[in-house]
């Protein structure tokens, strides 16, 4: 245990260090100076302060005082030694964060067992803290289980969607890192992002409840068929509303409004603008160029000019005109992301 003891009376610091090798876990760093002793304290964390009061500027109280403005000092013990016995000093030290006191000449039994009680405090602190960041790793661990384990499940619900989708894991994939790309460029926070990057792959979730002869149709749906395939927005919000899992709350928004557009034209509830909420915006601009740049049975994929192009003309209209221009700056690594992600 580290005592740093402050005293500008050399024959004093002596005396203490002298009775301080009496105990067996005590190491003394001796201050003739307080400014020194302040700036050792600046780079290190004593386990206890043994201060002289009466000393040259800072004084006893004027060092506990800076002392205790070092967050990390706070609950560090401070034992003052003095050799006034006017109460007031007493009760300015101890307003200012003094634990203890001792009074010159010094008594060596009162003086060891003072310390002893200072270090025993000290070493229960630590104990403590020891404790308390042992708790927050494992409570850091069990959480970063639970969230793996969530997106585990996810991800294989998600898997699940695609055996009878005729879209590609990849597809899911690019979508959901263009998701993230506009995100960014919007100012989304790092830990958003990431929600948003794992909750896009369940924006077709719903899919599952669609009848095979219309999701996997190799021609256009008829008008009635359309009606039953837009059920899907509506079935993938019920399958992951009403959770508690920020992600699983996330996903339903997204499977619910993916398809609305900026004009209000869009399905399932004809959502408008700045009504839409942002992460369905986001993720309608990002799966729809994936859907026109692959591969489906009713079509060819396009050219990425046509693509771009396309976009760009349904600003405002179909897109947010602030989500497509932030995926419009950001088409470099969106191309790096179709070269690594291929069907």
């Amino acid at each position: 245990m580290k005592v740093i003891v402050i005293d500008d009376t050399r024959i004093n610091l002596t005396l203490i260090q002298h009775l301080l090798k009496r105990l067996d876990d005590a190491e003394s760093l001796l201050f003739e100076q307080s400014t020194e002793a302040l700036q050792w304290c600046s780079d290190n964390d004593p386990d206890l302060v043994i201060v002289d009061y009466m000393m040259p500027a800072p004084n006893g109280l004027q060092f506990i005082e800076q002392f205790r403005a070092d967050p990390r000092h706070q609950d560090i013990p401070v034992l003052m030694v003095t050799a006034n016995n006017d109460k007031d000093v007493r009760y300015q030290a101890l307003d200012l964060g003094a634990n203890d006191f001792l009074t010159k000449p010094i008594d060596n039994k009162e003086f060891l067992a003072r310390v002893r009680n200072m270090l025993l405090l000290r070493r229960s602190q630590k104990a403590l803290n020891d404790r308390a960041t042992w708790l927050a790793e494992e409570v850091h661990k069990a959480t970063l289980e639970i969230k793996r384990s969530e997106r585990e499940t996810i991800l294989k619900l998600t898997r699940a969607a695609e055996f009878r989708d005729p879209e590609t894991g990849a597809h899911i994939q690019r979508m959901a890192l263009y998701s993230q790309l506009i995100a960014a460029q919007l100012g989304w926070d790092q830990a958003q992002q990431e929600l948003l990057l794992a909750a896009a792959p369940m924006h077709d979730v719903g899919k599952v409840g669609i009848p095979d002869h219309i999701l996997l149709k190799p021609g256009r749906l008829d008008e009635a068929e359309m009606v039953i395939m837009r059920k899907h927005a509506i079935y993938g919000h019920d399958i992951l509303a009403d959770s508690r899992s920020p992600l699983l709350q996330m996903g339903a928004v997204i499977a619910l409004t993916h398809h609305e557009k900026f004009d209000g034209t869009g399905y399932p509830q004809q959502l408008k603008g700045n009504g839409i909420p942002q992460v369905g915006r986001i993720v309608a601009i990002a799966d729809v160029f994936d859907a026109l740049m692959s591969e489906r049975p009713y079509k060819k994929p396009w050219p990425y000019e046509q693509a771009i192009e396309f976009l760009q003309s349904q600003r405002g209209l179909h897109f947010d005109p602030d989500c497509l221009d932030a995926f419009m700056t950001k088409l470099d690594e969106v191309n790096a992301i179709r070269s690594q992600l291929k069907d």
